[in-house]
């Protein structure tokens, strides 16, 4: 009786486990690339490429100045991943008659960018009042620029015997007056996407990340691209971090009644950053001028810098002196 040749076997549970084989190899490998990324990104440094370079606790600081040594001296601090760069519009008008000082803080602009500590709102507000010890400044008054204004308030506070008067500009007088950072901005947060976004930013990336910082119609100069580019993750991150941590410390408009200086806000209506509703909030504090601005947004110094340097100017004539 003849007998029946076996059936081969059926190759389709091996295909399924070779398949399945290499969706773990190819997952694993992915995962791993991604955390090696988030790993490099986050220990990026870069050092300091400015001109004129002070160095502070073993960090060089790029600084520029405008106009005559020998007047009165405005100080500028630019905000969150920005540099001097913003402050260029109101410059011209700001030098014919003052000393202007423009401070790129640590990680930022030109400035050293390590991949440690340093970045907490008192600790730059200590480095800027070193620089401008260095720099032979006893007196200034003070402008800062959203984050910058947290700055200026450091400053102030550490060092009351050199800031005469504050300037803020758009600066968020607690953590609940924060909108956002724009789309882009809330995902370079996100760990690991963060890091794989920051590695493959290009022009376009960070143009459309800057949209929020700016309402009316404008063209963001080149060379403000060029400085977010500049600035590595960790310095962004951890800067923005420490603001927030600055804030929820204590408000603003509480730490300003305390020093009782000559207090100017400046705020742009349209903000798409800072609830321009919160400016009001600087009303709390003896004295302030609270100046809000229709038609502009985060940054009245690029969207309307003429009269955002009257402003300054008249405010600068006051409450600055030789």
């Amino acid at each position: 009786m003849a007998t029946s040749a076996p059936a081969p076997p059926d190759p389709q549970p091996r295909r399924i486990t070779a398949r399945r084989g290499i969706i773990a190899a190819i997952g694993f490998f992915t995962i791993a690339g991604l955390l090696l990324n988030a790993l490099v990104v986050n220990r990026q440094a870069a050092a300091a490429t400015g001109d004129y370079l002070v160095s502070v606790d073993g960090d060089d600081i790029a600084v520029h100045q405008d106009g005559p040594h020998s007047a009165p001296t405005i100080v500028l601090i630019h905000g969150l991943g920005g540099s001097a760069n913003w402050w260029n519009p109101v410059v011209p008008a700001l030098s014919t008659s003052y000393r202007v000082i423009r401070i790129d803080l640590l990680g930022h602009g030109r400035s050293a960018k390590p991949a440690g500590g340093g970045y907490s709102i008192p600790e730059q507000g200590r480095r800027v009042g070193a620089v401008l010890d260095r720099l032979g400044v006893t007196r200034a008054l003070v402008v800062g620029h959203s984050t910058g204004g947290s700055v200026a308030t450091a400053l102030a506070e550490q060092r009351t015997d050199l800031v005469t008067a504050l300037t803020l500009v758009n600066t968020g007088p607690h953590r609940d007056a924060f909108i956002s950072s724009g789309v882009i901005g809330n995902l370079l947060t996100v760990p690991i996407a963060g890091q794989l976004l920051w590695r493959f930013r290009s022009d376009d990336l960070i143009r459309k990340s800057m949209s929020s910082a700016v309402t009316r119609d404008i063209e963001i100069p080149p060379q403000l691209v060029d400085d977010l580019r500049g600035v590595t993750y960790h310095a962004l991150t951890a800067t923005s971090q420490e603001s927030t941590a600055y804030l929820e410390q204590r408000a603003l408009p509480d730490r300003l009644t305390a020093l009782n200086k000559p207090l100017l806000v400046i705020f742009g209506e349209e903000d798409r950053r800072w609830r321009s509703s919160s400016a009001t909030n600087y009303r709390a504090v003896p004295g302030a001028r609270v100046d809000l601005l229709p038609g502009i947004g985060h940054s009245p110094m690029l969207e309307d810098p003429s009269r955002t340097a009257a402003i300054l100017l008249e405010f600068s004539m006051i409450h600055t002196s030789p």
